[in-house]
């Protein structure tokens, strides 16, 4: 094969025998199906669907992703883990697991911007619970900023006395 300029000014790909193909006939074909999907899909848009349906048996589109994120988070992949949360909570706003996780793996990745503004989410959505507050006083150690990871590991303890989570994320701040 070679390539040289046709007619057109374009380039142009020559096979031994005469064939050539050229840029433009792909651009055209690459048109035509990205045209032949714009209509498909707005023939659907107005098709209505069966509820019993494979999409809509869970009744939560997020939680594939949210279930990989845990799986991905549990093995250590936190990079992997964040694209299934913030997907999971791109799905559905109001998820307030989903909204942990990212928040997890923001703290573990290190983005600690990132973090915070999924806790700020998280606690739009579900409240001041112990859980959470667990969680940023564990992100706050993480940081090195101890005392304020105090503050709020004792804030979570006093709501949630005797918690085992709470209780080692205060040893660990104790220890250090």
């Amino acid at each position: 094969m070679e390539m040289t300029i046709g007619e057109s000014g374009r380039s142009v790909l020559g096979r031994p025998g005469g064939e050539r193909r050229t840029t433009e006939l792909a651009m055209a074909i690459v048109a035509a199906v990205l045209l032949s999907s714009c209509q498909t899909s707005e023939v659907l848009s107005g098709a209505e669907f069966d509820p019993t349906s494979a999409l809509m048996s869970s009744g939560d589109v997020s939680k594939s992703d949210l279930d990989q994120g845990k799986l991905q988070f549990m093995n250590g992949n936190y990079g992997l883990a964040e694209k299934h949360f913030r997907k999971a909570v791109e799905l559905r706003q109001d998820n307030a697991e989903a909204l942990m996780g990212l928040a997890a793996c923001y703290d573990r990745l290190g983005r600690f911007d990132l973090a915070d503004r999924a806790y700020s989410q998280l606690l739009k959505v579900a409240g001041r619970q112990p859980r959470i507050v667990n969680n940023m006083g564990y992100s706050h150690y993480l940081r090195g900023e101890k005392a304020k990871a105090r503050k709020l590991l004792l804030e979570a303890r006093a709501a949630l006395p005797g918690d085992e989570m709470i209780e080692a994320n205060l040893a660990l701040l104790d220890r250090s």
